[in-house]
């Protein structure tokens, strides 16, 4: 089976982040998209990221709507730094053996790929699949391949969709007392009132 994998802050997970979710599941056949609330994201030093347990919630909260939609809390079970290397590793060993592994992230972050913990590693467990962001072009993928050898044999460049949402974007609209029910799922959004979440910024 193929299995898809989306990690990210989930700051809050927001609509983009289903669509391009259930894109991927379209386009390359996946079985499921596991879901992968960052613990520490070493790459965002020290911005201050909402508590792991909102954001757990907030993705089992859409996780109930789609039935193809999986979380794994690993990361934020994990201490220290979250490195997607280790992450990829921890899935791999709770699939099965001919299952392959499809790592979903945007172009913007293809480009840091170099910068990444051990990517070389990461792309003999997984496949890459990179999609597209607003405002950000394909990265030159001759100059990352001669960073990490073998990498353009495990991308996959998809040109859609291309949707145009932030999280920070939504965090000050809610802080400014603006709507957001068109950014997230409903009961997102209802989450995100209940707890009063964002509106100290």
């Amino acid at each position: 089976m193929n299995v898809g994998v989306l990690g990210g802050t989930f700051d809050p997970i927001h609509n983009g982040h289903i669509s391009v979710a259930e894109e991927c599941q379209i386009q390359l056949s996946l079985t499921g998209v596991i879901f992968v609330p960052a613990g520490r994201p070493w790459l965002k030093g020290d911005k201050p990221v909402l508590a792991a347990e909102h954001r757990v919630q907030m993705v089992e909260l859409v996780i109930a709507t789609h039935p193809g939609f999986i979380l794994s809390t690993i990361e934020v079970e994990r201490d220290g730094p979250s490195y997607t290397m280790e992450t990829i590793a921890e899935l791999q060993k709770q699939q099965n053996q001919e299952d392959e592994l499809f790592f979903i992230i945007g172009w913007d972050t293809l480009a840091q790929l170099p910068q990444w913990k051990q990517p070389s590693r990461l792309i003999e467990m997984c496949h890459l699949v990179a999609v597209p962001r607003p405002g950000y072009t394909l990265p030159e993928l001759d100059s990352l391949e001669a960073v990490i050898p073998g990498l353009t044999r495990r991308l996959i460049i998809l040109q859609r969709p291309e949707v145009d949402i932030s999280a920070t974007d939504i965090r000050d609209r809610v802080a400014r007392g603006l709507s957001i029910d068109h950014l997230v799922p409903e009961p997102v959004a209802d989450y995100i009132r209940q707890h009063r979440l964002y509106v100290n910024r």
